[in-house]
């Protein structure tokens, strides 16, 4: 049993560090790890970051997880390449490499291994959202991992705040709202819009690939000029319709991003992705 498990209303003290998690073409990359001070194991998390696949860090939008850890869960936020000079997949291995090296060192930070979630924030949210039903694509798990080579990227659940779940009709939106910014990003990623519609969780749930479908929770407001509650709305009625769990939470006139949101909304959306984790955690048992 985990922590959480037995005392979900406590608070703990957190330590913090950073963690050097793997090296591409000799390039270090860092994790910052949250670790609830406790007897554990606890739950474990990794969370990647937006930035429209071409910017942002570990440190990038951390409302949306460094509340987690004084609640009882392990953070792991790592650092990857981005965009437009690491375009897809490459910066999906290495989220995939680092979904497979938290789970073989969750011991380190006194987490329980088969308890690992993702959450992902914007284009992260999509990448997170990739692994999660492609976990074991050979493209996306190219990279070995020496200390434990038979572990996977399969995860528990997944947590996406306001995530690119249809990068292709994102890229519709953002010609037609005048977003050049946002097509200048998503072309920087994907290349080509074959690629788009390759690499796109809604477009490969209307092809009907096999794919896992993991239990997930999607955050997303109304005010939200980089992605559509629409194209939510059609991501978690296609991922019920192959089976899969997803919880949508629209919030009314919040925008992409909650380092605007008001703090009773920014509240309730934590609120709601810890009685998520919660759930699944609880599921495991």
């Amino acid at each position: 049993m985990t922590a959480v498990e037995s005392d979900a209303e406590r608070r703990y003290e957190v330590d913090e560090r950073d963690v050097e998690y793997m090296q591409v073409d000799g390039t270090p990359f860092v994790a910052r790890v949250l670790q609830p001070r406790g007897d554990g194991p606890f739950p474990i998390l990794l969370y990647v970051h937006g930035g429209a696949w071409t910017a942002g860090s570990r440190m990038g939008t951390a409302w949306a997880y460094e509340p987690l850890a004084p609640r009882g869960v392990v953070v792991v936020a790592i650092d990857f390449r981005l965009a437009p000079d690491h375009p897809y997949p490459e910066p999906l291995k290495d989220i995939n490499y680092g979904i497979r090296w938290t789970k073989a060192h969750a011991a380190d930070f006194n987490a329980d291994p088969s308890t690992l979630g993702a959450l992902g924030s914007s284009s992260g949210g999509h990448q997170s959202v990739m692994n999660a039903m492609r976990p074991r694509d050979p493209r996306y798990a190219s990279r070995p991992l020496a200390e434990a080579p038979d572990v996977d990227a399969a995860l528990r659940y997944v947590v996406g705040c306001w995530p690119i779940t249809d990068p292709f009709a994102r890229y519709l939106f953002a010609q037609d709202t005048n977003r050049q910014d946002l097509v200048t990003r998503t072309e920087g990623y994907f290349r080509t819009q074959e690629a788009m519609q390759e690499g796109n969780p809604q477009m490969i749930l209307d092809r009907g690939e096999p794919v896992e479908l993991p239990p997930m929770i999607i955050i997303q407001g109304t005010a939200d000029i980089n992605v559509t509650p629409e194209i939510q709305r059609r991501f978690a009625e296609s991922y019920r319709s192959r089976g899969g769990s997803c919880e949508l939470h629209i919030f009314q006139d919040m925008p992409h991003g909650t380092t605007q949101w008001p703090e009773a909304e920014a509240g309730d959306a934590m609120d709601k992705i810890r009685a998520f984790i919660d759930r699944q955690v609880a599921a495991k048992a």
